[in-house]
């Protein structure tokens, strides 16, 4: 008979996403940032301790504290709706009507069944509707919703819906290819494979538009 364990793993290792959205409760926000990194302390603390780990020692007595802070404040900080981009638009008054690319955006994640580094690159276009939003915009959209615990799925949709929203436009794409730790250093230990999603709206599910899009990205970029 499979155990509850059991199903869970079998979800992880299979890289299946329960929601579209990050799986956060009412009360997420209910705790100050300080509240939350003392007790993330004294959890790393238990976890290293349970381990065996000499918490005396020097070289690691301080990680307790890194660890808090760094998930709370960094490698987490975009479950935080006050560190949402503001992603100010301008009007398109160079009438520019053409797709306008953003590619190899880097990106850092962690994915959320082993809280393991995901690495790659996005790939996000859109075509105006008449407004345009600043090109630094796209890089810190796709940071904020990477700075979860993430399905690389769940990710390529936000960005997508994001930048749907702020500019007022369905003709928006993403197309994300990242190596999973979870897959390349773990379980399988696949150090070769990556993972692609794409998210493709309105236009972009046009063949033509979509095989320009992929074009654009494939282009090699040396300066």
């Amino acid at each position: 008979m499979i155990n509850s364990d059991q199903i869970n793993d079998e979800l992880g290792e299979n890289h299946i996403a329960t929601s579209a959205q990050n799986p956060v409760r009412n009360d997420a926000f209910s705790l100050t940032d300080e509240q939350k990194i003392e007790l993330i302390k004294k959890d790393v603390e238990n976890i290293l301790h349970t381990l065996g780990m000499d918490l005396t020692d020097d070289s690691i007595k301080g990680t307790p504290s890194r660890v808090a802070k760094m998930f709370v404040r960094e490698i987490f900080g975009g479950l935080n709706p006050n560190k949402r981009p503001k992603a100010s638009t301008f009007a398109n008054n160079y009438k520019y009507g053409e797709m306008l690319v953003e590619k190899n955006i880097t990106l850092y994640s962690t994915c959320e069944h082993h809280l393991l580094p995901i690495i790659g690159k996005a790939h996000v276009a859109y075509i105006s509707k008449g407004t345009v939003v600043g090109l630094s915009k796209m890089n810190r959209i796709v940071d904020y919703y990477a700075k979860r615990p993430q399905v690389q799925e769940r990710l390529t949709m936000q960005i997508v819906q994001e930048l749907q929203q702020v500019l007022g436009t369905e003709d928006v794409a993403c197309v994300i290819d990242a190596k999973h730790l979870c897959v390349n250093s773990r379980g399988i230990r696949d150090i070769e494979s990556s993972t692609v999603t794409s998210e493709y709206g309105g236009k972009f599910n046009e063949e033509q538009t979509r095989r320009e899009f992929l074009d654009y990205i494939k282009l090699e970029t040396k300066f």
